[in-house]
């Protein structure tokens, strides 16, 4: 296998490649959604994966008689906040095959056949394998195999000759020499997806094993060729897909769909904008400002909890540009018992004042990344740094103008924990990537333009482009 290459300039290697397909291909795929009458569900491990789509369900909770709800209404797909990022391997595990049983039965009741999405990081980060097996198993079809697609172009990530890469302005860098590959929890080496399978599964899956969508498969021999290559997949195959455009997704999708329509089953694990095109949802513009229906007045709240070097970036944009209120929480005295209870009402006091002032303010944990001596370990500590932030926000007695959360485990959260959000529906996005939800009747602020505002996406300037919305 060709050495793993560096960095690139993102035109010149794009511009290097074949012409894209010439036509495209949404409508035709709508119409094979259609006829085809199986329902997308999305098991998303963090609310970010909202980020493509729009007028989608998104349920936090999952008995049956909901998910039988959801399979048999109008939309063509709904999703399910997992939140299985923020887990132990066993804890996620123990939840995705829940829902998978609970997914059959529902089914059964309802006579509804159902495709599903295992949703995680275009930065590669969550439980693979452990997780999709655990799915896997509880689902009663036998898969030909497991599609990966981690192409999401709203963020810059893109596939090429099997390289995932991130945009970081005009440079394409091998997602494995990037700061997301050296994450505590899901920590990688390998840019290259076969190499990337191979590793993750601690080498049960071979890289030579792993099948390839090729660029040149997509770009001249277009749905045909797809689908014939994947009809000839052996039982239990991992195929990794390139993609560098949604022109891409859409060939890919369309040859998946003839696949299935042949008797092929795939699971899916992606990230989120082979959600939209697989949905047959049409893109919309972004929210204005004026769909975000803001109150007339008072003080809006954002909520930080990611550590990833491009929110500290942005965080230090928003100080400098606006005269946003600030509220740092200790994460040193949130990990101290004797200390926690002190720092949370500490800090909620001084957020409610804020509001209560008519005054935006930005809670955010001390950016100083404190880890564990392993992956589970650091789990923990995120989790209880993120129990601390959810602690606050409830203990805020006035309803903010807007509320923006920052950061994937943050954001479902404070939606779950914070805001005992339900279900709500997804509006469409702030800003390219940056969904906004409505928060359902039965959360704490009904009708609500809740932010949910991933860590590792967005240029320097995003958070005050998106707080600027709401004057």
């Amino acid at each position: 296998m060709p050495h793993q290459p560096g960095k690139s300039g993102k035109n010149e290697l794009i511009n290097s490649l074949p012409p894209e397909w010439p036509t495209g291909l949404l409508p035709q795929i709508q119409r094979q959604v259609r006829a085809g009458g199986r329902k997308l569900v999305v098991l998303d491990d963090d609310p970010t994966g909202t980020q493509t789509v729009h007028g989608i369900p998104v349920l936090t909770h999952w008995p049956v008689e909901a998910l039988a709800a959801e399979l048999a209404g109008d939309s063509p797909a709904f999703y399910l906040l997992t939140n299985s990022r923020s887990l132990p391997l066993p804890k996620a595990q123990a939840l995705n095959a829940e829902i998978g049983r609970n997914l059959t039965e529902a089914a059964r009741q309802t006579g509804t056949e159902f495709a599903v999405v295992s949703r995680s990081d275009s930065t590669l980060r969550g439980h693979f394998p452990g997780e999709v097996e655990a799915l896997a198993h509880s689902l009663p079809t036998r898969f030909d195999g497991w599609i990966i697609n981690p192409f999401f172009l709203e963020g810059g990530r893109y596939t090429i000759n099997d390289i995932h890469y991130v945009a970081e302005g005009d440079v394409l860098t091998p997602a494995g020499e990037t700061e997301f590959a050296k994450d505590a929890a899901f920590g990688y080496r390998a840019s290259n997806l076969r190499r990337w399978v191979e590793e993750k599964t601690g080498g049960k899956i071979s890289a030579g094993a792993v099948v390839s969508i090729t660029i040149d498969d997509v770009r001249r021999g277009g749905p045909a060729r797809v689908a014939k290559k994947l009809l000839g997949v052996e039982k239990d195959s991992v195929v990794v897909v390139n993609a560098a455009g949604y022109r891409d997704l859409e060939v890919f999708v369309l040859g998946l769909l003839a696949a299935e329509a042949e008797g092929r089953r795939f699971l899916y694990r992606t990230a989120a904008s082979f959600v939209r095109v697989r949905a047959g949802i049409s893109p919309r513009p972004l929210l204005t400002t004026q769909e975000l229906a803001p109150a007339a007045s008072g003080g809006g709240l954002v909520v930080v909890g990611s550590y990833v070097p491009r929110t500290g970036t942005q965080i230090n944009a928003l100080f400098e540009q606006t005269d946003i209120q600030r509220v740092e929480l200790n994460v040193k005295a949130l990990l101290d018992s004797g200390r926690q209870a002190e720092e949370i009402e500490r800090a909620a006091e001084q957020v409610e004042s804020n509001l209560q002032a008519g005054q935006n303010v930005v809670l955010y944990t001390s950016r100083q990344l404190i880890t564990g001596t392993d992956a589970a370990a650091s789990l923990a500590i995120g989790r209880r740094v993120s129990a601390s932030l959810v602690a606050v926000v409830r203990g805020i007695a006035t309803r903010p103008r807007f509320l923006l959360a920052k950061g994937g485990i943050t954001s479902s959260d404070v939606a779950t924990q914070g805001l005992n959000i339900k279900k709500a529906l997804v509006m469409g996005q702030i800003l390219p990537g940056v969904p906004v939800w409505q928060a359902g009747p039965e959360s704490r602020y009904p009708g609500m333009a809740y932010i949910v505002f991933p860590g590792n996406v967005g240029g320097p300037n995003a958070l005050v482009e998106a707080v600027s919305m709401f004057g």
